[in-house]
């Protein structure tokens, strides 16, 4: 018979992947790697959220999927996630808070949650440097990818945006209406993620896979029964760097990145 996880198994398994009580953390996942476990989605979010007591736990609340020229207002209050059912009961709970941002907004508990979100309302791409995805960096975040590969790290595309990497919006932003706590809605000009080689970029950093972790930026952890993947946002940052300095676009170009790119 397979094994049903409990809480207290999967905060010991957080923990020994090196997760501390202070810890900001963001995490990407698909619940159904985790396997079976007890009391289902709500205790796999207990178990994050008593994870990081002293620290921020930061779940991403995508809404790029259904957002657009015709749907284009973005009530953070009852607009569901397009990334799966770990963030969108998140956003629910009480305590929780949510970014203003209309196609990338992030779901946060803990500590500063509010100030960690604040202005996303005013960003006119999906992963400025200076918002909620550009900030992984500079509180040595870690980012824990709970039974998914890079396809879905977004920090990456913050990566890019922070190295002005070209040809990686559209030609001209979608205006959205963002609706503000106090029921007004705050007109937002935003350019979204497009590459005319390959649409869906993120399709491509899959491929940073090794050199990444040959690197020191991730290693190989499990949550359950899922494999998962922890990366140090800083990092993260630093070797992909690196890369983008070589060769802009080498992501897209380039089948596979050179191993001593990676390193210093």
């Amino acid at each position: 018979m397979a094994q049903e996880y409990t809480k207290e198994q999967l905060i010991q398994q957080l923990q020994d992947m090196g997760i501390k009580r202070t810890d900001n953390l963001l995490v990407h996942s698909s619940m159904k790697s985790l396997g079976a476990v007890q009391g289902g989605a709500d205790t796999v979010l207990d178990a994050l959220m008593e994870a990081v007591p002293e620290g921020l736990l930061i779940l991403p609340t995508h809404t790029w999927k259904q957002m657009s020229e015709e749907y284009n207002i973005f009530d953070p209050e009852t607009e569901p996630v397009c990334v799966g059912i770990l963030p969108e009961l998140f956003r629910k709970r009480p305590g929780v808070l949510r970014s203003l941002h209309p196609t990338h907004s992030v779901a946060v508990y803990g500590k500063g949650a509010a100030e960690y979100i604040r202005g996303e309302e005013n960003r006119t791409t999906p992963c400025p440097p200076n918002g909620c995805w550009g900030k992984l960096k500079d509180s040595k975040a870690k980012i824990l990818l709970l039974g998914v590969t890079h396809t879905r790290n977004t920090y990456i595309h913050s990566i890019e945006e922070s190295f002005e990497i070209p040809e990686r919006f559209t030609d001209k932003p979608t205006r959205f209406l963002v609706k503000m706590p106090d029921g007004s809605s705050k007109a937002v000009d935003m350019y979204r993620h497009y590459n005319k080689i390959n649409p869906h970029i993120s399709e491509d950093f899959d491929k940073m896979k090794s050199g990444y972790e040959k690197a020191g930026a991730t290693k190989t952890v499990r949550l359950g029964d899922a494999e998962c993947i922890l990366c140090e946002a800083a990092k993260l940052f630093e070797v992909t760097g690196r890369i983008l300095t070589k060769e802009p676009n080498c992501f897209i170009e380039r089948s596979e990145i050179p191993e001593e790119w990676y390193l210093p």
